[in-house]
């Protein structure tokens, strides 16, 4: 079962229980995916080349509902394509969320004195187990994958396609969109969603573990952050991400002494 599903009426996709978030709406990460991954299924016909970045923007929760989505292209090129994708709820002129993709023709070029780094192989099955359950106590996006951690590094191995035809930029952006949560500097004591998330990769991820090496920076005072990562395979290093971060106060809890709520 893929977390998104093409509905008869085209670029109209019905999302499972395992796209929401650990609060409101869909996942993030998962609306990402979905994006990014409707991008990589059009380029192999269009001749794009491979996804190597995306840039999401999270404008607003995403419903559990019936969503469409319209992809615009902002340039065709010989060697780079940059390729836009928007979502709404259908029947709604408000946007939730939008992701620009840049795809790239690969061409071998030959660098004097270069040498890949090389990695010995991770066996992210050794680790411990992680489920962290969501708020609502119902199915999330957490649930279509395995999470484990080990070391300095936390490893997700989706178990479900995020929609047919998706490469592995989209299998990437999932995992991705957990490293401000897996870096966060204190747990349980305030929300820090991210309204954006940027992701970079230099080769496609060899086989299904995805690892974050997560970093992350608060700024209380203003109420922002930001969290960024190395992404990994079991073979080394893949790419990139960093997204910013909002602080958010949870449900029932008081303002911080000297800070007025959000309002003021």
């Amino acid at each position: 079962m893929a977390i998104f599903e093409p509905l008869a009426t085209p670029h109209h996709w019905k999302p499972a229980a395992l796209a929401a978030g650990p609060f409101t709406g869909l996942q993030g990460g998962a609306v990402a995916s979905l994006l990014t991954g409707e991008v990589e299924a059009m380029a192999a016909a269009r001749n794009w080349g491979t996804a190597i970045s995306a840039a999401a923007w999270f404008l607003r929760p995403t419903p559990m509902a019936e969503l469409r989505t319209h992809v615009t292209v902002v340039t065709e090129g010989g060697r780079v394509s940059v390729v836009d994708n928007t979502l709404w709820p259908a029947g709604e002129e408000q946007p939730c969320a939008t992701v620009r993709v840049t795809l790239s023709r690969e061409r071998a070029v030959e660098v004097p004195g270069f040498y890949g780094s090389a990695a010995d192989p991770v066996d992210p099955t050794v680790f411990p187990l992680r489920s962290p359950h969501a708020v609502h106590g119902r199915s999330w996006f957490m649930d279509a994958m395995e999470a484990r951690a080990g070391g300095d590094t936390a490893w997700f191995r989706l178990h479900h396609a995020v929609m047919a035809g998706a490469g592995p930029l989209a299998r990437v952006l999932g995992p991705a969109d957990w490293t401000h949560g897996i870096a966060r500097p204190v747990q349980n004591v305030v929300a820090d969603p991210n309204p954006n998330l940027a992701v970079q990769l230099f080769r496609p991820p060899r086989g299904a573990w995805i690892g974050v090496r997560a970093d992350a920076r608060w700024r209380p005072e203003a109420g922002l952050g930001v969290g960024s990562g190395v992404l990994l395979d079991v073979d080394g290093e893949i790419g990139r991400v960093s997204m910013s971060v909002i602080l958010v106060p949870l449900p029932g809890s008081a303002p911080a002494q000297g800070q007025g709520s959000a309002a003021g």
